[in-house]
């Protein structure tokens, strides 16, 4: 039985975060990413939302990309994090750790108590 799809809107909100962890460990090409993402749980994530998300991250400066030649076929685009991308990774994480919890604690209390 395949699962069902995370709420596109929940999708929205982390990818970001965990395409910038996808390339924490070294560079990598833009296939290689979504297949780690879809390996990890996320689902399949298509080409039209994963280029132009790294577009965005090449212009902000968090990552860096080079074209390297192919074994036997075309050259890919490989993507790699820059200093300040991995600044990003960790504020971004501390960010969503907090709000995760935030989101947690909201769901087992429920609403506080109004005044």
């Amino acid at each position: 039985m395949q699962p069902k799809p995370w709420p596109a809107d929940w999708m929205r909100a982390a990818l970001s975060l965990c395409v910038l962890r996808t390339l924490a460990p070294g560079p990598t090409y833009g296939y290689a990413i979504a297949t780690a993402l879809e390996a990890a749980g996320f689902g399949a994530i298509k080409g039209g939302t994963l280029y132009p998300l790294l577009t965005r991250f090449e212009t902000a400066g968090w990552i860096a990309a080079e074209w390297r030649p192919g074994a036997g076929g075309p050259g890919r685009k490989y993507f790699s994090l820059t200093d300040d991308g991995q600044q990003e990774l960790t504020d971004q994480a501390a960010h969503w750790q907090l709000f995760s919890t935030t989101v947690h604690d909201h769901l087992q209390k429920g609403p506080a108590e109004s005044l």
